[in-house]
């Protein structure tokens, strides 16, 4: 099986390590990933400057780019044969209800997703960062799972692990993206020069996070799989659509 792993913190970042370490011996795995970190990047392509391709001492490789970028490369490019699965993470946070709307680990999953390739994206749902092993070994299982019985359909899924022992962890469940409060206020300060500066606010608490939900799981010990679709048609405002314009 041929695996090709990416991430946007980086290819210098620990969870890509964990994940690249979990897939030893699996099949042979290919790493593309940004040279910085790019978290929020979402779908973004780089088009207005050429990019470059350069391999660490680790044997990662890494791209002057965005998530979306190097699986791009990776899959229309760089690689000679197309990859058996995509897998993005570990990410260093969680990417749950519309954080997955910002995420760029969620956006490299998804371009192996557009290219035809069954992608996964992979988050550690906490900032300190403890427990990577644990979310290594959910990556395992499920890459395991998809060689033995593959989905029999393209497929996207959505990760988040929560950042606990292994030996304390309920399993998986399957869920649906929740949904978070508006962000908190953009932050506003005086830079050195005397120049005003803004600071993204802190993404809002969770809203809807009832049973069921990415966040519920999460909360509850269990790691949520959530399987996530492309097309963004408001199938429900058609008729209505199709009304207010008298068609």
């Amino acid at each position: 099986m041929r695996i090709l792993l990416s991430n946007d913190d980086g290819y210098f970042a620990p969870g890509l390590e964990a994940l690249a370490g979990a897939m030893a011996g699996l099949g042979e795995v290919t790493v593309v990933a940004p040279e910085r970190n790019r978290s929020g990047a979402s779908h973004s392509l780089t088009l207005d400057r050429p990019l470059h391709l350069k391999r660490a001492p680790n044997g990662f490789h890494y791209v002057n780019g965005t998530p979306t970028d190097c699986v791009h490369l990776a899959v229309s490019g760089m690689l000679d044969h197309e990859p058996d699965m995509v897998l993005s993470g570990i990410n260093w946070g969680p990417n749950m209800g519309d954080d997955t709307i910002y995420s760029g680990t969620v956006a490299a999953a998804m371009e192996g997703y557009l290219l035809g390739v069954p992608a996964i994206a992979l988050s550690l749902a906490s900032f300190e960062g403890k427990h990577f092993a644990t979310a290594a070994r959910i990556a395992r299982a499920l890459a395991e799972r998809f060689r033995e019985r593959p989905f029999g359909a393209p497929v996207l899924l959505n990760v988040n692990v929560p950042d606990i022992p292994w030996d304390e962890l309920k399993g998986m469940r399957v869920t649906r993206l929740g949904r978070r409060h508006k962000a908190e206020p953009v932050v506003r300060q005086v830079s050195p020069r005397g120049e005003t500066v803004y600071w993204v606010g802190a993404a809002g608490a969770a809203a809807d996070a009832g049973e069921g939900t990415d966040f519920h799981a999460v909360d509850n010990g269990w790691a949520s799989v959530t399987p996530l679709q492309i097309d963004l048609t408001h199938a429900g405002q058609l008729d209505r659509l199709r009304g207010w314009l008298g068609q």
